[in-house]
């Protein structure tokens, strides 16, 4: 069968569309950059690959084809004629979402009825709110865009993850914020306040070679595209590269440190992990070359207030340049004031991120 190319939306945490552009260049894709995501091209195999390796798209949306509609009727017999059985399989329930946008077809709801009808007459396919498989039409300017999420559950659930702490940092932006700092793999990596352990270790999985969706299922296997021959040749593990135990985590809260020994154990990153229970006033530099000290440490918002946390802050930059020298620092917080209680030399700070209702931003610093 010829192989038929279409664009492949990443969706991005928004703030983070630079880094997964640069992170799906470096995986061989053409990116083009737009609010709240990347577009490359490919077929099937790409949407595959995207969902396996790429660290910081949340989804993968595939961009499957559309048609101009003026009105329902227009709407409901294209819908009729549009290659479905490509696509999905008659055998399992779909899910359809519609937006609308500046079209003279305004209504989603009607919109959404008419395209459901269209797939559940013509290819008999269930539609359901559960489904495993999620269509998505976008009318706007009166043109309609089918997309499927390939993904199912989002990207940052790498599989690995039962164990997780308070306000914790999403695997996806971890792995961006990583990049941002010019992480490639070959640094020491250290979290002071590592919560479940989600940057020791998404470090180290970098360094290994891991493929991050290696652990989990996604919607695309549910596809009437699906080879399952292909996606097992994809997926098979590749040797990994022999790394030092150079990823650490530090918490004062041993529950904390039991989380990301497990997690790390689950991630099959156990052997070039450590964790140890330990206050910022303990901190220790550990026997390696500098690398980079990358933390998210509480804002206050959520947890707690702010008072004590400006003293926290300070101290911890005392103790940063007294034992760190030569490593630099990643700090993701949404408080300037906090950032700024270090007395760490920033540089200007990152752009403002998403992150569960806050605006977090990354604060970077050169060698210390």
């Amino acid at each position: 069968m010829e192989q038929q190319n279409f664009d492949i939306f990443l969706v991005a945490t928004p703030g983070l569309e630079a880094p997964l552009a640069a992170e799906a260049a470096a995986l061989g894709w053409t990116p083009v950059t737009q609010p709240g995501g990347v577009t490359i091209s490919g077929g099937w195999p790409d949407v595959w690959r995207a969902n396996l390796w790429l660290r910081g798209a949340t989804r993968v949306l595939a961009r499957v084809g559309g048609f101009r509609a003026m009105h329902l009727a227009q709407l409901d017999k294209r819908a009729r004629k549009f290659p479905w059985a490509s696509i999905l399989r008659p055998d399992l329930p779909v899910k359809v979402e519609t937006t609308c946008r500046a079209s003279r077809i305004y209504h989603a709801g009607a919109a959404t009825q008419r395209i459901a009808r269209a797939i559940g007459e013509t290819l008999g396919v269930p539609v359901t709110d559960d489904a495993p498989v999620t269509l998505k039409a976008r009318i706007e300017d009166d043109l309609v865009t089918f997309s499927v999420d390939t993904t199912g559950e989002s990207l940052h659930k790498r599989g690995y993850k039962q164990a997780v702490a308070k306000a914790p940092l999403r695997e996806t932006m971890a792995a961006m914020f990583l990049r941002e700092m010019g992480y490639d793999g070959s640094q020491p990596v250290l979290d002071p306040m590592c919560g479940s352990g989600t940057f020791p270790i998404e470090a180290a999985e970098i360094a290994l070679g891991l493929a991050p969706g290696r652990s989990r299922d996604f919607a695309f296997q549910q596809l009437a595209s699906f080879d399952p021959a292909a996606w097992e040749a994809l997926r098979q593990p590749r040797a990994l590269r022999a790394v030092p135990v150079q990823f650490f985590g530090s918490d004062r809260d041993p529950g904390a440190i039991r989380m990301s020994i497990a997690n790390a154990e689950r991630a099959g990153v156990a052997g070039v992990t450590r964790f140890a229970v330990s206050a910022i006033a303990d901190l220790e530099a550990p026997d390696c070359a500098p690398g980079l000290i990358m933390l998210n440490p509480p804002y206050g918002t959520r947890i707690g207030n702010k008072g004590p946390l400006f003293g926290l802050h300070a101290q911890m930059g005392e103790r940063f340049r007294s034992r760190f020298a030569g490593w630099r620092v990643g700090m993701v917080t949404t408080e300037a004031g906090l950032a700024r209680a270090t007395g760490l030399p920033w540089q200007e700070p990152g752009p403002i991120v998403a992150h569960g209702g806050l605006k977090v931003r990354l604060w970077r610093t050169g060698p210390l």
